[in-house]
């Protein structure tokens, strides 16, 4: 198929590896149908955000709607308030940005150009989650939420890759490493104390996991190529 050519071999056996799984655990293990969805699009957006595809907001605008209702369910609102309210609407403003910030390459086909977070950037970065962090836990405290702490890590880490997104940041993949393993924990967690069988949601958070890193060395070989700069 076309939409594959410029795929490599990691990215196509990565993509069907997990797949499988999740249409293994929606036959076996009765998984619902829009965990399937969720991660099946959840998949196909985050492997083509690590090869610099603009495309990759069409799935998530599928993708956020759909695991905010998920997580809605289980009283994550943390989660809940991320993809509705932040994710989602953040898909059509990417699509925007990144359109205006491409590059012809014989990279695999990458599609913007990227760059490096300098060390003031990092430091506005650490001192932003330290205080986000606190005080969205507190909050989610004080409505009734569930895994308060990890919940609100996840949540204030996610925003601060996502915006590291968008301006197209090669570090935006450190922060979705520690995004994913704290996500996984946090639905191992929800799942064995409150039940429930979106194990499609563990399933997805750990392609993430290992997409994550695979983003990372390939937005690093990108800007290797484009000689990119610190901002």
């Amino acid at each position: 198929m076309s939409v594959f050519k410029d795929w490599t071999l990691f990215e196509k056996c990565w993509l069907a590896v997990f797949t499988v799984i999740n249409l293994y655990l929606f036959v076996a293990l009765d998984d619902t149908f829009l965990g399937l969805i969720v991660s099946l699009t959840g998949m196909m957006c985050v492997v083509l955000v690590a090869k610099g595809k603009i495309a990759n907001y069409y799935f998530g605008i599928i993708q956020t709607g759909l695991y905010a209702y998920i997580a809605y369910g289980y009283g994550l609102y943390g989660e809940v308030m991320l993809n509705g309210l932040f994710y989602f609407p953040l898909q059509f403003v990417g699509i925007y940005l990144w359109s205006r910030h491409t590059v012809k390459s014989d990279a695999r086909g990458e599609d913007v150009v990227v760059h490096s977070l300098s060390k003031t950037g990092w430091m506005w970065t650490i001192a932003g989650f330290a205080v986000g962090f606190t005080a969205y836990a507190l909050i989610l405290q004080e409505i009734g939420g569930r895994n308060v702490w990890v919940d609100s890590a996840t949540t204030v880490l996610s925003v601060i890759a996502q915006l590291l997104m968008l301006k197209r940041f090669t570090e935006q993949w450190l922060v979705w490493i520690m995004v994913n393993v704290l996500s996984i924990v946090l639905w191992l967690t929800t799942l064995m104390t409150q039940g429930g069988n979106d194990f499609a949601m563990l399933v997805m958070w750990s392609a993430f996991l290992v997409n994550s890193v695979y983003g990372y060395i390939n937005w690093r070989r990108i800007g290797s190529q484009q000689g990119m700069e610190a901002a």
